[in-house]
């Protein structure tokens, strides 16, 4: 089996059965956003205590990129400082514009990186990053809803 075809067959698992998909209580942070440029959507929630991701779930609807990624970085990011989960966005998304980024460090994501190549799906697969890197920022129990038309 070549590398391509069980990047693929991650990818294609993340999307038929995602982890962490669901909702949490009112009290962790919530963040929609959309592309509208592709129709993927996500809602993603954090549940962040004494700086640490406890919990993540996400609910969304798109492409099978879009919503392996947000599977995949729920997984990546729990259980770690938000900081952590911040710089491995950045990182995912450096990988994502082509550049050199510890692919070791990345784990599973790895599989992600052949989007790379197909600038219009980039934006499929960074929109979850995207949503963590809002929900950074935002206090316990908020909501934030917003179109996104970056990478």
């Amino acid at each position: 089996m070549q590398l391509d075809d069980l990047y693929r067959q991650v990818i294609m698992d993340h999307y038929q059965h995602p982890r962490n998909r669901g909702t949490l209580d009112e009290s962790a942070i919530s963040v929609d956003l959309r592309n509208p440029s592709c129709g993927d959507e996500i809602h993603l929630q954090l549940l962040v205590e004494g700086g640490v991701v406890k919990d993540v779930r996400f609910l969304g609807s798109g492409c099978s990129i879009s919503m392996a990624s947000a599977s995949m970085m729920t997984e990546a990011i729990k259980g770690k400082p938000i900081e952590e989960a911040v710089e491995l966005a950045h990182s995912f998304r450096a990988m994502m514009r082509g550049e050199d980024v510890d692919l070791e460090h990345m784990g599973e994501l790895e599989a992600l990186q052949g989007v790379s190549k197909f600038p219009a799906r980039i934006k499929c697969a960074t929109l979850a990053w995207q949503a963590l890197e809002r929900a950074a920022s935002v206090p316990h129990g908020e909501h934030v809803e917003e179109e996104t038309f970056g990478e």
